[in-house]
């Protein structure tokens, strides 16, 4: 039996696509998922960032890995149903934690989110993955973008500095040119959204989003779990989030005291 806030339908083309949109997963938690967001930009944590350019409008701000020094994140991502949600999206019969991110853009912020996966990124690898894209204002315009099946491209896209626009690693060898799905003609997914709504994706999913030229802020709060087959794997440079001295080896499940389980059907 599926959650009531999915059928099967949401499952099957979650595993096809790669991304599914979710009513009202987080509709219960918007006001304190807001006040987590005010007291997050108001104490930046060690890896918020601004990115914008000189002279580019707006301003795009974005912090991640604060949920256990914010009160409001830790108690909306306990109170969910985002959990038993991913599980049955990942096929999983455990969700683990790995991290949240903010991301804000005010009105006037024209610069879009660059394209790009998250995988290629992390220090973790596995079929059984989800991030939960939830908007904190209604979305008409400045909506999250996802690339339906390019979670099962064969090679990963290429990962970029956002504001450099530079390689994250020095050999790319292993990695495709990020695509203009635009210009390429790709099956690019995108939702008007209401407060609490969530886009699940999966790591691999290739997704960007628009500028914000609305007259109101887009707050975004997005929370990424893990499942039964995910791995810590080394990566040729330091990843993004880093998470320094975690001590885990290739193969290892991610150590559950840095990322606690938030469902395990299995006990």
């Amino acid at each position: 039996m599926t959650h009531p806030l999915i059928t099967q339908e949401h499952i099957d083309d979650y595993q096809r696509d790669g991304v599914v949109l979710v009513k009202g997963l987080f509709k219960d938690q918007v006001e304190e998922l807001r006040a987590g967001v005010a007291r997050n930009m108001a104490e930046p944590g060690p890896y918020a960032a601004e990115n914008l350019k000189e002279g580019e409008g707006g301003r795009f701000f974005d912090d991640y890995c604060n949920w256990t020094r914010i009160p409001e994140f830790q108690s909306a991502i306990k109170a969910s149903p985002a959990a038993a949600v991913a599980a049955e999206l990942m096929g999983s019969k455990t969700v683990q934690m790995f991290h949240d991110h903010v991301l804000v853009k005010e009105p006037g912020t024209s610069k879009p989110t660059p394209w790009h996966q998250d995988s290629p990124y992390y220090f973790v690898e596995g079929e059984q993955t989800v991030s939960f894209w939830s908007p904190l204002d209604p979305v008409r315009q400045a909506s999250l973008r996802c690339v339906a099946g390019s979670h099962r491209w064969e090679k990963p896209v290429l990962p970029t500095r956002w504001l450099a626009e530079t390689s994250f690693y020095p050999n790319d060898d292993d990695y495709m040119q990020v695509p203009d799905p635009d210009a390429e003609g790709m099956d690019v997914r995108e939702y008007e959204m209401e407060p609490g709504d969530a886009v699940a994706f999966n790591y691999r999913t290739l997704h960007g989003a628009r500028g914000n030229e609305a007259g109101t802020r887009r707050r975004a709060f997005s929370l990424r779990l893990l499942g039964d087959d995910a791995r810590y794997v080394e990566r040729p440079g330091p990843t993004s989030p880093p998470f320094p001295g975690h001590d885990m080896t290739a193969g290892e499940r991610l150590r559950t005291d840095w990322f606690p389980m938030l469902l395990d059907s299995k006990t």
